[in-house]
């Protein structure tokens, strides 16, 4: 095998692997946010306990996504590193600002809500899983706006045998974008609200926290029907496109 098939073989395992945690991290801050969200409103502990509970289960998802989102970067360097050469002026823009943007707001509120449990108040502490769940969705949006690039480029021009970006509007614009995104999204919640499903399933079929795992059950449910539904609508729009 040549040097080309082996860069393949290396960067399609460490995004296979990386998008295994990827999806499950934003659709469970998603629910964990609704969750939440109903203990704050309610003031029901078992909705606190659910939130601890599949909080732990986000934060170990979140942790290795990172981790493999990190070596993509440096394969990006390493592998293609023509490729990263001719388009880093473009390609590089969403990517640096998932890192600066998105993924700050992720990092910074995690923070603040896995250490502040009874040290801020219970909106202030709401508020953050809610930055959350939407700092990893803005993640997905500016990855894929650098995927989207790739699949069809826009907003840039050729000079002195670079590209260099001429249009920010056009790039975060991009039809395959516009179609990307909602599919991804709505995947994400399904994939997290599934994984509640199977594991409070089990659980119940086990007879353990019967109750727990029943409430945990219904919330995912009602995210994983809505979210399917979605997921279809999206897939038929993105595969006609």
């Amino acid at each position: 095998m040549d040097t080309v098939m082996l860069s393949r073989m290396q960067f399609a395992s460490t995004t296979i692997f990386h998008f295994f945690f990827v999806p499950v991290t934003i659709g469970l801050a998603f629910i964990i946010a609704i969750m939440e969200t109903m203990y704050v409103r309610s003031g029901n502990e078992e909705y606190k306990r659910m939130a601890k509970f599949w909080g732990k289960l986000f934060l170990v998802n979140f942790a290795i996504g990172v981790v493999t989102g990190i070596l993509q970067e440096f394969q990006f360097g390493m592998n293609w590193s023509d490729y990263s050469r001719f388009v880093g002026d473009v390609f590089g823009a969403p990517l640096a600002v998932e890192a600066l943007l998105a993924f700050f707001l992720e990092s910074t509120f995690i923070g603040i809500w896995i250490f502040g449990w009874e040290k801020v108040s219970k909106k202030i502490h709401l508020l953050a899983i809610w930055f959350v769940s939407i700092g990893t969705t803005l993640s997905a949006f500016w990855i894929l706006a650098a995927n989207s690039f790739m699949q069809h480029p826009v907003g840039f021009t050729v000079n002195n045998g670079r590209a260099e970006m001429n249009d920010f509007f056009a790039l975060i614009t991009n039809g395959q974008l516009l179609v990307e995104f909602p599919h991804t999204v709505l995947g994400a919640f399904a994939t997290g609200a599934f994984l509640i499903i199977g594991v409070s399933a089990y659980k119940l079929l086990r007879k353990q926290d019967v109750e727990f795992f029943k409430k945990s059950f219904k919330v995912a449910a009602i995210v994983g029907i809505i979210s399917s539904i979605g997921v279809a609508f999206a897939g038929h729009w993105q595969g006609g496109g």
